[in-house]
């Protein structure tokens, strides 16, 4: 069993950066693709950035790209996401996910295990 805790969310204001961690309960990296979701109040949860089990692809949503960065530490077990010059419509719930199949995937039935979320908040 994965286990997943996110951390580094916070308030911060328009155009601030933020980097949230997702720290696993065991080697996780060369098992599992990693990715980042994040649900706003009233909405779907929404696919946000992607880091497959070798490290080597990404993927993003078009929203982001260019302002994230996702990226994997396997001695610490941890996945991060780099978050610059924020937006006010960044702001939600921000969820750390595992899975296991073998394409990289970017819709959250394909993701096994979940973080239980780190709330994100921009200020205009």
């Amino acid at each position: 069993q994965v286990q997943l805790v996110e951390s580094g969310g916070g308030l911060v204001q328009a155009g601030d950066s933020l980097r949230l961690s997702c720290a696993a309960s065991e080697r996780t990296f060369s098992t599992y693709h990693m990715g980042w979701f994040r649900q706003a109040p009233g909405k779907e949860r929404e696919f946000v950035a992607a880091i497959s089990r070798s490290g080597g692809s990404t993927y993003y949503t078009t929203s982001v790209k260019g302002r994230f960065t996702i990226s994997g530490d396997n001695a610490k077990n941890t996945v991060y996401l780099q978050m610059h010059s924020l937006k006010p419509e960044d702001t939600a719930v921000y969820y750390c996910a595992a899975s296991g199949v073998v394409v990289l995937p970017t819709t959250p039935q394909k993701y096994n295990y979940w973080g239980q979320g780190t709330q994100v908040t921009v200020s205009s």
